[in-house]
C-alpha cells in the first residue's frame, strides 16, 4: 500500500509518498492545474502493484478534484482542515510538511474525513447558496430605495413593491435630479435581481418536483419549498447522521465551556451550511403560528420570561432540523399531535 498525502493549489502542489512502513519514498513538487496532477497520479499508480491511497483536505474545488481522482487510485479520502491542524500542531507549516501530515494520517487510518456528495448534489447546494446572496442583493437595493425616499422627504405609498407601487417609483415619485438618478439606476438593478432570481428559482423547483423528500418536508407546517430543498441537499443521505448529531451539524446547538461542576452554555455555534440554518429559523417562525405541537414546544422554552422568545425559536429550529431528519429516515409525513400530546 501506498499512502500519499496532497497539497494542491491552483498552480502548484506538493505531493508526498509513504509506504506501508511510514517511509519516506519521495517528496514531489508538481507545478500547473489539476489536470497534471491527476496525470501524475496516473505515473504514480501505473510505477507500482500495490494499491495507492490519497488524502487531500477539503477546500474550495475539493469535490471536482475528488471526482477526478476517484477512478485513478484505489482510495481518496479529503480531510477537515481544521482538525488536520489540531492533530498536528506544529509552528513548521509549508506545503511539503503538509503533503507529509495527511501521507502519515493516512498510515494511521486516524484521518479526520468529511463527506463529499456527488456532482448533482453540488451543484444543487450551489444554486441554493446563489439563491440566497441575490435574495440578500435585492434586500440590499429595496434599503437603498426606502433610505433615498425618505432623504428626498418623498412619501412613499403602501405596498412600495407592489406593481401599483413600482409604478410611483418609476414614473410618479417627485425627486431632485441627482436622486432621480441613483433611483432609476436601483429599479434598474432591481429589475435585474428579480429577473435571475425568478431564473433560478425555476430551475430549483425544477430539480425540488423530483425529490420525493422535499415533499416529504413541505408536510412540516411553517417549511415551504426553500427550506425542503435546503435541508434535503445538505442533509443528503438522511443514514449519516443521528437526531442528536444533526443540530451539531447545522451551527444549532450551544458552544459548552464545561469543567467539573462548572457547564457554561453560550451562543450557538453558527458551523455548517448558514443558509440552511437561516431558512430553518425563519421557518421555525411560521410554524408556531401554524401548529400547535410547534407552539407547545416554542412555549415551554420560554416559560414565563418573554426574553426567552429568540433562544425559544433557535431551539424550535433545533427541533424541526430534528423532525426533519426523522421524516426522511422513516420516509413518513408529519402528523400533527393532539393538544396533549403536544404540551
Amino acid at each position: 500500500m501506498k499512502f500519499v498525502g496532497l497539497d494542491y493549489h491552483q498552480s502548484r502542489s506538493s505531493i508526498c509518498v509513504l509506504d506501508q512502513g511510514g517511509n519516506k519514498v519521495f517528496t514531489r513538487e508538481v507545478k500547473g492545474s489539476w489536470a497534471t496532477v491527476v496525470e501524475e497520479f496516473k505515473k504514480i499508480k501505473n510505477s507500482t502493484s500495490e494499491p495507492v491511497s490519497v488524502c487531500f483536505e477539503a477546500t474550495c474545488g475539493c469535490g471536482h478534484l475528488y471526482d477526478r481522482l476517484l477512478p485513478v487510485v484505489d482510495r481518496v479520502a479529503v480531510a477537515d482542515p481544521a482538525q488536520v491542524r489540531r492533530m498536528f500542531r506544529s509552528k513548521r507549516k509549508n506545503d511539503r510538511a503538509d503533503a507529509l501530515k495527511l501521507a502519515q494520517a493516512l498510515l494511521i487510518n486516524q484521518v479526520p474525513a468529511v463527506y463529499v456528495p456527488s456532482l448533482s448534489v453540488r451543484e444543487w447546494r450551489g444554486l441554493i447558496v446563489f439563491r440566497s446572496r441575490l435574495v440578500s442583493k435585492r434586500t440590499r437595493v429595496k434599503n437603498e430605495i426606502r433610505s433615498l425616499l425618505r432623504n428626498s422627504g418623498a412619501i412613499a405609498p403602501r405596498g412600495l413593491w407592489t406593481k401599483k407601487g413600482m409604478h410611483w417609483l418609476e414614473r410618479e415619485a417627485e425627486l431632485p435630479e441627482g436622486s432621480r438618478l441613483r433611483l432609476d439606476l436601483c429599479l434598474f438593478e432591481l429589475s435585474n435581481l428579480q429577473l435571475q432570481l425568478k431564473r433560478v428559482e425555476k430551475e430549483l423547483n425544477r430539480r425540488a418536483r423530483r425529490h420525493p423528500g422535499v415533499m416529504l418536508l413541505k408536510t412540516i407546517p411553517g417549511i415551504g419549498v426553500r427550506t425542503a430543498e435546503a435541508l434535503v441537499a445538505y442533509i443528503d443521505d438522511p443514514d449519516r447522521f443521528h437526531r442528536k448529531t444533526i443540530g451539531a451539524y447545522l451551527g444549532l446547538i450551544p458552544c459548552q465551556d464545561q469543567s467539573g461542576d462548572h457547564n457554561h452554555l453560550g451562543h450557538i455555534t453558527k458551523q455548517g451550511p448558514a443558509v440552511v440554518r437561516k431558512l430553518l429559523v425563519e421557518a421555525s417562525w411560521m410554524a408556531v403560528r401554524k401548529s400547535k405541537t410547534v407552539r407547545a414546544y416554542f412555549d415551554r422554552i420560554v416559560g414565563t420570561d418573554p426574553d426567552r422568545r429568540k433562544i425559544a425559536i433557535v431551539a424550535t429550529a433545533h427541533y424541526l432540523a430534528r423532525v426533519s431528519l426523522s421524516l426522511l429516515q422513516h420516509n413518513e409525513c408529519w402528523l400533527e399531535k393532539t393538544e396533549r400530546e403536544a404540551a
